[in-house]
């Protein structure tokens, strides 16, 4: 969960940059038509609304192509037949203004060691670079390296994929790093703010846990098997990954694994629309054992795996062309090895003392569980108008030791916003995006561990080119 710590007062100018910016947004908003998502649409010359409810949000027809392997199945799907300016790449970064405030931050002048602290200003998030497509017909891929907002580069994704073997949808292969297959993708969420921008329940661990291992919301490299029927609406999927949460050289335990299983079905109901409904369950084990040189441990040596498990009902309502829901739950789990922060000690999750050399757990540890759900509401009133908000709670059911509060931990978290597109083209798209976030989280504060809630205002120009 991220919080924004930064602060200065809030001047009578600041609180104008609003209105400046809306005014701004009021001479951009001529309506012109939306076409297509720029990688893809060059291709295909297809219109926004084939293929996406909202960009990046894919509709039915937008799942499909990325379940075909980024094909439409005809001729045009080859690179041999592709349009030679055609140029698949998609570059995406988001220019802002926003306000931050944190209701508790750690400070030296404070009577109770916190305050209030609020900043305002503009900022930049990180850059997409995506391409991806065929190879050939039926060998499809993707790739995205991608910068935070001071340039620093990794790979989002690099995967390859072998479609249609022996000509069956159902026998489709994915190996290298790559986002699980939930159909309610964090990869193309509509929400952007500092204390919204993320689905908490594809991240939550636990206050004091050692696991970081288990977020579903995190790419993850190793390789996947999913199928689906001829017009997609059955959906199967298993991946087996190594347990270091998306993280290259495999720098925790050489024999740790997880699983991934999710499956869907999709059925209409006439007017109202494609309804879709699905379960997911995860299941792993990582290291709380490492080898050490001066009391450092050493990376790759993670042994004495431990348990956890994700499980979960997902689904997609409409309820017509203009509304619709997104509905999912979280049943998790870890071994008590983790809620007594063992296990990620390498970055410094855990301190290096909490190395599980003896076997013997601390008294009174117990396996950490929760239970967690979030409500996400489209209103898509045109292609270029969607309104949009978030509801998302996280409860603990058993925390790591008894004598912790029972709702340690615990969050709270709304969303509200909508993103206007006042044009987007097959070579570039364009997105005025206003979003307010707020999100509180049960006696996390720095110094007192009292409630610590954030909000966030956030007023920026989301382009894709």
């Amino acid at each position: 969960m991220r919080m924004g710590t930064q602060s200065r007062q809030y001047s009578f100018a600041a609180s104008a940059i609003p209105l400046t910016l809306l005014a701004v947004f009021v001479v951009l908003s001529v309506s012109q038509p939306a076409n297509a998502l720029p990688a893809f649409a060059r291709k295909y010359g297809l219109r926004c609304s084939a293929c996406h409810e909202s960009w990046p949000m894919l509709n039915y027809f937008g799942q499909k192509f990325k379940d075909n392997g980024y094909q439409l199945m005809n001729d045009r799907d080859a690179p041999i037949w592709q349009n030679a300016s055609y140029w698949p790449i998609t570059l995406r970064m988001t220019p802002f203004w926003s306000r931050e405030s944190t209701s508790k931050a750690a400070v030296d002048t404070a009577p109770t060691g916190e305050q209030r602290m609020t900043t305002t200003g503009f900022n930049l998030s990180g850059l997409d670079i995506l391409t991806g497509g065929t190879l050939e017909k039926n060998f499809s891929f993707l790739l995205v390296p991608s910068a935070d907002e001071e340039g620093a580069f990794h790979f989002e994704s690099v995967n390859v994929r072998f479609d249609n073997l022996f000509k069956s949808p159902w026998l489709n292969v994915k190996v290298g790093k790559f986002e699980l297959d939930s159909f309610i993708s964090e990869k193309r969420t509509l929400t952007l703010s500092e204390s919204g921008g993320e689905f908490q329940l594809f991240h939550f661990i636990p206050v004091g846990d050692g696991n970081i291992f288990g977020q579903v919301g995190d790419n993850q490299i190793g390789a996947e098997w999913m199928g689906h029927s001829g017009n997609d609406r059955t959906r199967l999927s298993a991946a087996v990954f190594s347990s270091t949460d998306g993280n290259v050289d495999v720098p925790y335990g050489q024999n740790s694994y997880t699983g991934f299983f999710a499956g869907s079905q999709a059925f209409s109901t006439g007017k109202l629309g494609v309804q879709r409904i699905g379960g997911y369950a995860m299941y792993g084990v990582a290291p709380t054992t490492y080898l050490t040189s001066g009391g450092v441990p050493l990376p790759g040596s993670g042994i004495g795996n431990k348990s956890f498990s994700r499980v979960g009902f997902e689904g997609l309502f409409y309820l017509g062309p203009h509304l619709d829901f997104q509905v999912f739950t979280q049943h998790g789990e870890d071994s008590a090895w983790f809620g007594a922060c063992y296990g990620e000690i390498m970055a410094g999750t855990c301190p290096d003392t909490n190395n599980n050399t003896t076997g013997i757990l601390p008294a009174g540890a117990r396996n950490p569980t929760w239970n967690g759900a979030f409500v996400e509401t489209h209103y898509v009133y045109s292609p270029q108008l969607t309104i949009f908000q978030r509801s998302e709670w996280v409860r603990m059911s058993q925390q790591a030791f008894a004598t912790n509060p029972s709702n340690l931990g615990d969050i709270d978290n709304y969303v509200v916003g909508y993103r206007y597109n006042p044009f987007m083209t097959s070579r570039a798209g364009f997105a005025f995006h206003n979003e307010y976030s707020w999100i509180r989280q049960r006696g996390t504060s720095p110094v007192t561990g009292t409630d610590l809630s954030s909000n966030s205002l956030l007023l920026g120009f989301d382009f894709d080119f």
